[in-house]
């Protein structure tokens, strides 16, 4: 280090100390990384950085746009609080994922970093949280990483724009672009994070050789975007996908799958909030854009725009030019139980239910109805949206990332426990992720929490365990519980039940079906394979 440089932070150290004392607080850990000299917390032994921001944002009439490296700053910087969440929409009443953020900001490109006091070179867990692409922030207390820290790992939760104001494509927007593209702003933003991580992260114990992107329901989504996009590549070595789907996605300026084009998406909101140019839809204040969004029924997605996306996920998974890493992936088996928006009603009697599948699937309808009787239609129902969505994913990752060589890990959540079986919520969405973080104590206000008991305990220490084993390793293991089989040639997996166990041919004829559909309305190129399955898959004449 240069002398006068070694000086100044020297200088700059001890004014900021002093200032902590003359607080009345003692000044908390430092790591002086290249972004800058950053003072945290210390916690049960586990240093916490929160809110630092990784790249500036865009906003105001800067917004959509890609987001631009920070210099670095000068003197220290206070990471003690949580930075703002992208803006969004207040959850509704009775939600069971509701957790509000308590501030919203279009600057809110920062991220959270929780590492052990003397980590060294230490395995990284980047996690993107979950919410539609529309809701959700990384201070949510149910994301909080020390527990799993304490295993001997860097828990990193990153925060990313969100909705309309992180997935917007417009003409305008494509014409400002030297790549002549607009949207997957969001997508940009976690591209960006990890880029910080990948310069940063040695500072604070971690090793940028050893990263793993881990995400859950949008949060799953976001981690298959980011191995199919080539700008990724290399920022990270392994994957945990929870609940992840991998679902047709809009093409930038083409109608394709049934689903209109990204850039005709964004010319239809601007006409629907009455403003005739970018310009305008720039001068919106973000609040106001992020309801009016809403209520004209924009859906954020990502973009096929060719250098970020260059296709469908599933082609380029079908190709082989996913990114070559390690995956652990899976599903919940009670998925829809608490999205029942996603999953049609059931007719009026099993009579019609089998006619309108034999409608729709054809020579496929007894594969079907072997899989999802008429027996029990509500069950039925339930399982097909589940697995088209969820289950199918989480298989097809396993198995393509088997086919070029690399481990791959399946999972199928099955725990319940009495505050949610007693609501019809057995396995639901996103009910793995207190027992994965050890926050069984931190769910949200409206979540069936789980009881404080030695059995929901040791489930939670078992997942904690296999997580951040796989993480540091590439092998999810966990000290007195059973080994989780790879997928292999066996169809190895892990049922999470009432304990950990081991098992092989998971779901057996569930994957052949739902490949069967996808790659048939691939070739067709004219229907969507998202949630439209079963009851409210298209007639043959519709698609």
């Amino acid at each position: 280090m240069r002398p006068h440089r070694r000086e100044a932070l020297i200088g700059a150290a001890a004014s900021f100390f002093a200032a902590a004392q003359a607080r009345g607080a003692p000044p908390g850990p430092q790591v002086d990384a290249p972004a800058g000299l950053i003072e945290g917390t210390l916690e049960s032994g586990i240093r916490v950085f929160r809110g630092i921001p990784y790249a500036q944002p865009p906003v105001g009439e800067g917004r959509w746009r890609p987001p631009r490296p920070l210099s670095r700053w000068q003197g220290p910087r206070r990471a003690v609080q949580f930075g703002p969440a992208a803006p969004q929409l207040r959850s509704f009443p009775g939600n069971i994922y509701a957790d509000d953020p308590p501030e919203m900001s279009e600057d809110c490109l920062s991220l959270n970093i929780w590492t052990p006091r003397d980590a060294r070179r230490l395995p990284v867990m980047v996690w993107i949280h979950g919410g539609a692409l529309q809701a959700g922030w990384s201070g949510e207390a149910i994301y909080d990483g020390a527990t799993l820290a304490s295993r001997g790992i860097i828990v990193v939760t990153i925060n990313y724009r969100l909705g309309v104001l992180g997935w917007l494509a417009h003409p305008e927007l494509s014409a400002e672009s030297p790549q002549g593209v607009s949207g997957n702003y969001g997508l940009l933003d976690q591209i960006a994070a990890l880029r910080w991580v990948q310069a940063n992260i040695g500072a604070f114990g971690g090793d940028p050789s050893r990263v793993t992107v881990a995400g859950e329901s949008a949060g799953g989504l976001s981690a298959l975007y980011l191995m199919a996009s080539p700008p990724a590549r290399g920022l990270f070595h392994r994957v945990i996908c929870e609940s992840g789907y991998m679902i047709s996605t809009p093409e930038l300026k083409r109608r394709a799958y049934g689903q209109p084009s990204a850039e005709s998406s964004g010319l239809a909101l601007a006409r629907a909030l009455q403003t005739p140019n970018l310009a305008a839809l720039r001068r919106l204040e973000a609040e106001t854009l992020v309801v009016a969004a809403a209520k004209a029924r924009f859906a954020p997605f990502g973009v096929v725009d060719g250098p970020t996306l260059p296709r469908q996920i599933v082609e380029t998974f079908e190709r082989g030019e996913q990114s070559p890493v390690a995956v652990l992936a899976g599903f919940n088996s009670g998925e829809i139980r608490s999205l029942r928006v996603l999953a049609p009603r059931p007719p009026a009697n099993p009579q019609a239910y089998e006619a309108a599948i034999r409608a729709r699937y054809g020579d496929l309808s007894d594969a079907f109805l072997r899989l999802y009787p008429s027996t029990d239609m509500e069950e039925s129902i339930l399982a097909t949206t589940r697995d088209a969505l969820y289950a199918w994913t989480a298989e097809r990752m396993v198995r393509d990332q088997t086919k070029l060589g690399l481990n791959s890990f399946f999972y199928e959540f099955d725990h319940g426990y009495p505050a949610a079986d007693a609501r019809r919520l057995h396995g639901f969405h996103a009910s793995e992720l207190p027992y994965v973080f050890g926050t069984l104590d931190r769910t949200p206000p409206q979540w069936p929490r789980p009881p404080d008991t030695p059995a929901e305990r040791r489930m939670s220490s078992a997942m904690t365990d296999y997580w951040s084993g796989f993480v540091a390793s590439g092998l999810p293991r966990a000290p007195g519980e059973p080994d989780w089989p790879e997928w292999g040639s066996d169809m190895g997996y892990m049922r999470f039940g009432p304990e950990p166990l081991a098992g092989h041919h998971p779901l057996p004829g569930m994957f052949d079906l739902n490949d069967a559909v996808v790659r048939r309305r691939l070739a067709a190129g004219t229907v969507a394979w998202n949630w439209n399955v079963g009851l409210a898959a298209p007639l043959p004449s519709a698609s």
